[in-house]
C-alpha cells in the first residue's frame, strides 16, 4: 500500500478546494481536514452526526466531545467542523502584526489555517455564527501555538465573529458522557410500538419506586423484551421529551417520577458563550 502524503503543495490545496473541502452547509458541507488527511498523533473519530445528517470528522477526543455538547444544544442548528480560513486573508494579518504564518515543512507552502468549529445557532429567531478552537490546555504553554492563535483571533475579529478556545477544562465529562450514552437512542427502534411511550410516560409520573425497577416492571406487565422499557426511557431523554439534568449522572435508582420533572434547561445554554 502507498504511503500517504500528507505533506503541501499547492497543487493540493487547489484540489482540496476543487473538491469542495470547507464549502457547503449541513449535510452538504466538506470538512478541509477530515481524519485521513493529517497523520494521527491520538485518537481520531468519525461519527454520524443527528443534526447534520453526515459524518464528522474529529481530530481529537476533545473535539469529539465539544461536538456532543453543541449537538445536544437546541440552539445549535449547524456544526462545521475542520473550517478553512481564507489564506489570503491570513497572510496578510500573518504580515501586518509579524507572525510567520503556517507553512509546510518541505515545500514551504503556506498552509490553508483551520479553525476546529464553526458553530450557526439560532437564538430569539436570530441567527449568531460563532467559531472556536479546541485544544489541550497544555498546548497554551507553547509560544507558536498562541502566535497561530493570535493569526486566528484577528481574522474572525475582523469578521465581527465571536472566536473562543476551548481546553478540557470547559468540556464537563459527566455531561459528555451522558450526551453520548443518549444520542445513539435518538431513534427508536421498529421493533417496539411507539404507543407504549405515552403508557410508560404515565407510569414514571406517578411511580416513587426507583426507576430502574418500574422500567423491569414495565416488561414483565407488558410481556415486553427485557430491556425495552429502558430503551423507550432514553428513547425519550434523547429526544427531550422528558428533561434531565446532563449535567450530573443519570442515576437510574432515583424515584421515577423525578425523571418527569421540568427542567430549566438555560443554563444548559452556556458552554457556548
Amino acid at each position: 500500500m502507498a504511503k500517504r502524503k500528507y505533506g503541501w503543495t499547492e497543487d493540493k490545496i487547489a484540489r482540496f478546494i476543487k473538491e469542495g473541502r470547507g464549502q457547503g452547509e449541513l449535510s452538504n458541507y466538506k470538512p478541509w481536514l477530515t481524519i485521513y488527511d493529517v497523520p494521527s498523533n491520538g485518537r481520531v473519530h468519525r461519527i454520524q452526526g443527528l443534526k447534520t445528517e453526515r459524518i464528522h470528522h474529529f481530530l481529537s477526543d476533545f473535539e469529539r466531545g465539544y461536538f456532543y455538547l453543541a449537538e445536544w444544544s437546541d440552539q445549535v442548528i449547524d456544526i462545521r467542523e475542520q473550517f478553512p480560513l481564507d489564506r489570503e486573508v491570513t497572510t496578510t494579518i500573518a504580515e501586518r502584526i509579524g507572525i510567520k504564518h503556517p507553512e509546510d515543512p518541505t515545500s514551504k507552502t503556506p498552509i490553508v489555517m483551520t479553525t476546529d468549529f464553526y458553530i450557526t445557532t439560532r437564538i430569539n429567531e436570530k441567527i449568531i455564527n460563532f467559531a472556536r478552537t479546541v485544544k489541550p490546555s497544555k498546548e497554551l504553554n507553547s509560544s507558536r501555538v498562541i502566535e497561530k492563535f493570535e493569526i486566528e483571533r484577528v481574522y474572525w475579529e475582523e469578521k465581527n465573529i465571536e472566536w473562543g478556545i476551548v481546553t478540557e477544562k470547559e468540556l464537563p465529562k459527566e455531561t459528555i458522557q451522558n450526551i453520548e450514552w443518549l444520542r445513539s437512542s435518538r431513534e427508536l427502534s421498529e421493533d417496539i410500538n411507539p404507543t407504549l411511550k405515552e403508557i410508560l410516560l404515565n407510569h414514571l409520573i406517578k411511580e416513587t419506586e426507583p426507576l430502574i425497577k418500574v422500567l423491569n416492571d414495565f416488561d414483565i406487565d407488558y410481556q415486553l423484551t427485557e430491556g425495552t422499557a429502558l430503551a423507550i426511557f432514553k428513547h425519550m431523554l434523547a429526544q427531550k421529551r422528558i428533561t434531565v439534568d446532563v449535567t450530573k449522572k443519570i442515576d437510574l435508582t432515583q424515584p421515577a417520577c423525578d425523571f418527569a420533572s421540568i427542567l430549566d434547561r438555560s443554563t444548559s445554554e452556556r458552554w457556548g458563550t
